[in-house]
């Protein structure tokens, strides 16, 4: 089964992975803008090659999940199309109609084929319930496809807390124990919000769900042929524009018509293949699936994919809810008390379908991190975190995320929602003109920024009155 998406990158790292290049794709602009924020000490002291052996990709599409640690990519994607003068593929407001399924119609500025030219767009990156036919419709099928996953326990801890009010089965449950405990209890399919409440990777990712978790309004039914056409392979998965659910016969999992099995480790034979032809589509259309908590990994080996700079991938972590976090730490529960690991097992089992997916995309990051090289690995992971550390202490109050009460700039005021507080930034004081929009940068949160991007893309018109002619003298 082929790891990551239509395109094999096998080629382009062998080409571009030389120590010298390394340095060149390491050293970027931000260092000649902050003169004083050199890094400790270079990759090599191999000088640079005159001629770049790969050229940076700049038709993205991301799909944003939720609670994934997404915000901080969305950042960079914000930055780097920012500073580069890309043009977004915007919603209206702040999402594409989100829990739908994304329309292209829904897209800022978007005309249909034969409504007229337009310029065509670069990034596709804000929240959106994935829709692959109708993406190509705004976005060529080369760009390069990629998304993030997080380990559903930590998942289901920042949704209980963030989604408190919208999901009808968090707003009946006490607490996140007492749900999981007994989920049936609270939990209703096709309840409003309650696709945060279980397997929302899943949902994010616009994959049918087997049968006995559908509702009327929720997922189409499975196609009738029993004979499952082949999986498309390479670029022509998504040429063809293919659904999912075309791909797709799922098995019934419970005889008796109740819900599904508790965990992925008790489905059957057919709704184990039916996960394994849902997870086969993912990888031939995504060419990367960033892992949250492998953070900074996944940040290196999206940079070498892309052909990007360090600083283009260096940033501060957003929409992160104080005390919880969002990925840096690696899948396991050594470190927590018996009830909280029976707190994360509950929560895996009742997520199955996102278990499943977590599992099969973690795997895929660390064969490519094994291709990539592990001693490599760490080094640029050495020098993304020196260099984020050096950029925090340059520009930021305390030099880390402060809570919202101490942030009075409302360019920099997180969105407050949930039961927890969303931390912020605080810019130095005494920056230079230059440094400030650099650290603004880094420091706008989500909605700002695409506020901004809006702006930048669609300006204002600006009404000229009209010259009256001056009447002749008496």
């Amino acid at each position: 089964m082929r790891l990551w998406g239509p395109r094999s990158l096998g080629v382009a790292l062998g080409v571009f992975m030389t120590i010298g290049f390394a340095l060149q794709l390491w050293g970027g602009p931000f260092q000649r803008r902050l003169p004083g924020l050199q890094l400790r000490q270079s990759w090599a002291s191999t000088p640079r090659p005159a001629v770049p052996s790969c050229l940076p990709r700049q038709r993205l599409v991301f799909l944003k999940t939720h609670k994934s640690g997404s915000s901080s990519v969305l950042s960079l994607l914000h930055r780097y199309g920012d500073r580069h003068g890309l043009r977004f593929a915007l919603p209206a407001r702040y999402q594409f109609g989100y829990p739908k399924l994304f329309q292209a119609s829904r897209v800022k500025g978007y005309r249909p084929q034969g409504g007229g030219t337009q310029p065509p767009f670069h990034i596709l990156c804000h929240h959106m319930r994935f829709n692959l036919k109708e993406v190509l419709q705004v976005m060529p099928s080369d760009s390069f496809f990629f998304s993030i996953v997080r380990d559903p326990a930590a998942l289901a801890r920042s949704a209980f807390s963030y989604y408190k009010s919208t999901s009808s089965a968090f707003r009946k449950s006490p607490s996140l124990a007492a749900f999981l405990d007994n989920p049936r209890a609270f939990y209703q399919p096709g309840a409003r919000g309650d696709h945060y409440a279980r397997n929302l990777l899943w949902f994010d990712f616009g994959l049918p769900f087997p049968p006995e978790m559908r509702t009327k309004r929720g997922n189409p039914h499975p196609p009738r042929d029993p004979n499952p056409p082949q999986l498309p392979s390479g670029v022509g998965a998504r040429a063809l524009t293919l659904d999912p659910n075309a791909l797709f016969h799922p098995i019934p999992t419970v005889a008796d018509g109740h819900s599904q099995t508790s965990s992925s480790a008790s489905l059957d034979l057919g709704s184990s293949s039916f996960i394994q032809w849902n997870l086969a589509w993912l990888d031939s259309v995504f060419d990367l699936v960033l892992v949250a908590e492998y953070f900074d990994e996944s940040l290196v080996l999206l940079a070498d994919a892309l052909c990007w700079g360090l600083d283009d991938v260096v940033g501060f972590m957003h929409n992160a809810q104080a005390g919880g976090g969002q990925g840096g730490s690696a899948v396991g529960d050594g470190g927590l008390t018996a009830e909280d690991r029976q707190l994360s097992a509950r929560a895996r089992a009742w997520n199955n379908l996102d278990w499943a997916l977590y599992v099969h995309f973690n795997r895929s990051l660390w064969a490519r991190i094994k291709q990539y090289g592990q001693s490599r690995l760490d080094s640029a992971v050495a020098a993304l975190r020196a260099r984020r550390e050096a950029l925090a202490k340059h520009c930021l109050v305390g030099g880390e995320a402060l809570d919202p009460k101490y942030i009075t700039d409302r360019r920099f005021r997180p969105f407050q929602f949930g039961s927890g507080k969303v931390l912020g930034y605080v810019l130095r004081s005494g920056l230079s003109l230059q440094d400030q929009e650099e650290c603004g940068r880094l420091a706008t949160p989500e909605l700002q920024y695409k506020d901004k991007l809006d702006a930048k893309q669609f300006p204002p018109a600006v009404s000229v009155p009209l010259k009256t002619s001056r009447l002749p003298s008496p």
